[in-house]
């Protein structure tokens, strides 16, 4: 914690007293720092039709594995123990069906390109390799990589002083591993997410003192200065500055709490996106339908941050499958078709990059409960935005949906696209580890040739 100089006295455990401070937590915002903060202004509002003038991602992680063959890739020639009860229907690309629970989609393929032969995930029931391109190995979650919110974090720092660049939107869940919004790894906790659910926010009030009071130039210097002379006898303040210097940035600036405040949208765009629940998906371990979580990341990419995560939905059917999907693919389907339309018509859609997916597929075969088990062989992913080539399907599955049979494409290969679309080529740029040691982003360096 760090204090900003109050008016009462107390004794620390050196017997100095010193006045008491503001409170500000180590909030981890990724790569904000102090420099810049006597000058930090009340930002403008947002400008809904302008481009960005930076290039940002939103990536949708769907908890516990979705069905690809209830969603994307319908085989309804396979046996009724495989193809299930739910029909294809046409999209507006011509020859491109997906499942009927996902009409409004299907009316804007042309805008959205679909991934069915993804391979590259272990069973593991974990967010890490949908944000990392790792999943957990032997040096921990995410095999102790950073994800792409922290790789960019590091590499390309932050567009605005007072936002981060990277804001993790995922909330606690009560199977833990789908809480990660994107760990730093060897990064440090200095390119950890934002998250707005999480302590940082708590530690943004000012404890007694109000805005105007920080923004008193003169002051704010003053208590700075005094700040520094104890940094110089307190390692453990020296230690903690990184995140503490991050912290003065947002709370000189409202454009993060502004961006995070859907009450200033307007009322109609909210309808159109959706308005869920915080509350586990059919009191499930995993994500919520938490729909306003997808115009949130869109008003966070406005705002001046670079990536965006959230999680959404239950997708661990192992039972109920057909019965409890067309609930959520609805809720689904309005959610990431709102943000990909508004997306276009805000004139965004070469700025952002959007991915939507989860960390494997399910079983071609329904099991005895009317589900579907973990199926590591296969998934499917979703993409639009970003000026990626859309309206096209990659790859394909075998007749059963059961292994990748034409255009097998890796979870790495869609990192590297998405790194490739930020203006990040991972067949040159690399982060020192720990040792100081150059790492590359990921191990596959290509991106999808068919999206660029």
């Amino acid at each position: 914690m760090l204090d900003i100089v109050g008016g009462r006295l107390s004794t620390h455990c050196d017997r100095r007293q010193r006045r008491h401070f503001l409170k500000i937590g180590g909030l981890g915002l990724g790569g904000l720092s102090l420099p810049g903060i006597l000058h930090a202004q009340d930002s403008a509002p947002l400008n809904p039709k302008r481009s960005l003038g930076h290039k940002a991602v939103i990536m949708v992680y769907l908890s516990g594995g979705p069905s690809h063959q209830d969603m994307f890739d319908l085989k309804v020639d396979a046996p009724v123990e495989i193809r299930g009860t739910f029909q294809p229907i046409s999209t507006n690309v011509s020859g491109i069906q997906i499942c009927e629970h996902m009409p409004r989609l299907a009316k804007i393929m042309d805008k959205v390109a679909i991934i069915r032969s993804l391979h590259g995930c272990p069973d593991q029931h974990a967010s890490d390799l949908c944000m990392s391109g790792y999943p957990m190995g032997a040096n921990g979650r995410q095999d102790n990589h950073p994800s792409l919110g922290s790789a960019v974090a590091k590499l390309q720092g932050s567009v605005d002083q007072a936002v981060p660049p990277f804001v993790g939107l995922s909330i606690k869940t009560k199977h833990d591993p789908y809480s990660n919004p994107g760990y730093p790894g060897f990064l440090g906790p200095a390119y950890a997410p934002f998250q707005p659910d999480g302590e940082g926010m708590a530690n943004m009030r000012l404890e007694g003192i109000s805005l105007d009071r920080l923004r008193d130039r003169r002051g704010l210097l003053q208590s700075l200065d005094r700040f520094r002379s104890q940094v110089d006898l307190n390692e453990g303040y020296r230690a903690a500055d990184t995140m503490t210097q991050k912290a003065f940035d947002v709370l000189t600036s409202s454009r993060l709490v502004e961006a995070l405040d859907l009450e200033k949208e307007d009322p109609t765009v909210r309808d159109r996106y959706g308005r869920g629940s915080r509350d586990p998906a059919f009191g499930e371990d995993a994500g919520p339908h938490w729909m306003d979580q997808f115009l949130t990341a869109r008003r966070l990419v406005e705002a001046g941050v670079r990536c965006v995560t959230l999680s959404f939905g239950s997708w661990d059917r192992h039972h109920s499958n057909f019965e409890r999907l067309p609930t959520q693919l609805a809720k689904f389907d309005q959610a990431i078709t709102a943000l990909i339309e508004d997306l276009h018509e805000r004139g965004l859609d070469q700025d952002v990059s959007v991915v939507a997916w989860g960390e494997f597929g399910r079983t071609p075969r329904i099991n005895k409960d009317g589900g579907r088990d973990h199926w590591p062989q296969v998934s499917c992913c979703l993409l639009a935005g970003g000026g990626m080539r859309t309206g096209q399907v990659i790859g394909s599955t075998n007749r059963f949906g059961e292994v990748p049979q034409d255009r097998p494409v890796h979870y790495q290969e869609v990192f590297a696209t998405l790194y490739h679309r930020l203006g990040i080529d991972v067949s040159t740029a690399t982060i020192p580890d720990f040792s100081g040691r150059p790492q590359f982003l990921v191990d596959r360096h290509l991106p999808i040739k068919e999206l660029i």
